[in-house]
């Protein structure tokens, strides 16, 4: 599982820098380093007994025999007028259709961009990582907190030590409790809920910031979707869309929840 961190810069950009012109750092990015990482557990709960906010259903599907319905193509940037932002616009509209932050949305649809530049065979829709930000952090708003303009939640989702207790796997830490504050175990952080270990061979500056952290929502969604493309997975057909949400948590009622929040975003994005 992953477990929510840092924050990003406003909307429209601070430094002058356009969405398109952070499209392209994200593609510098994201075309280095390899592929093919073997994942562990990546997403825990923040606390053992903790319960999610609202209960979500897992959807009676067989895993690998259908995918998400289509959430449609979000706006590029390309050719957009200068301080026109037609993708937060987008996301500014849909928001409350489908009960996601603006902000959140936002990302996921630049994650969905990212990939269509970098991995433009893994056919990754926005609608399956905010699938996966449901089940993960709500969107950065667990525990009551709320994800800034800047694209931060207002404290820091850490989750619980990965120390072999019960229903978790032992991961001694491995970063010097730089990202989770932890020196002994590993623990998931930020809005996507990512173990040290992954972010750091996954890791991408997904708002131009110049450093990737996985607090903020922009580098963690694309991070997510980068992931989740990995192993020249094609998340276009029902083998590589399960495979995909399998490898960020193994679990059959996972992956059955993320179908069904993934496709109720879709098809709300459609007006069905």
């Amino acid at each position: 599982m992953v477990t929510p961190a840092p924050v990003l810069s406003p909307l429209p950009p601070r430094r002058g820098r356009s969405l398109l012109g952070r499209l392209l750092v994200v593609g510098l990015v994201l075309g280095i380093g390899g592929l093919g990482l073997a994942v562990l557990v990546d997403l825990v709960t923040p606390t053992r007994d903790s319960k999610p906010e609202t209960p979500i259903t897992a959807a009676p599907v067989r895993p690998g025999s259908v995918i998400p319905g289509d959430a449609g193509v979000v706006p590029a940037p390309q050719g957009a007028p200068a301080g026109h932002d037609p993708l937060t616009e987008w996301a500014t509209k849909l928001s409350n259709t489908v009960d996601v932050p603006a902000r959140a949305l936002r990302a996921y649809a630049l994650a969905d961009l990212a990939m269509r530049v970098e991995r433009p065979r893994c056919r990754l829709s926005w609608a399956t990582v905010a699938g996966i930000g449901r089940i993960e952090s709500n969107h950065g708003r667990y525990g009551g907190a709320t994800l800034t303009d800047e694209g931060r939640p207002s404290r820091p989702i850490i989750g619980i030590p990965l120390d072999g207790g019960p229903n978790v796997r032992a991961i001694p830490d491995s970063d010097g409790g730089t990202l989770d504050g932890d020196t002994t175990w590993d623990r998931a952080v930020g809005p996507l809920q990512f173990i040290p270990g992954t972010w750091k061979r996954y890791a991408a500056d997904g708002n131009g910031d110049g450093r990737a952290d996985p607090q903020q929502i922009d580098d963690a969604a694309v991070t997510a979707a980068r992931y989740l493309c990995s192993a020249n997975r094609d998340l276009g057909e029902a083998k590589g869309w399960w495979a995909a949400v399998f490898s960020y948590n193994n679990s059959t009622e996972y992956g059955q929840k993320v179908f069904g929040v993934a496709d109720t975003y879709a098809r709300r994005s459609l007006g069905r």
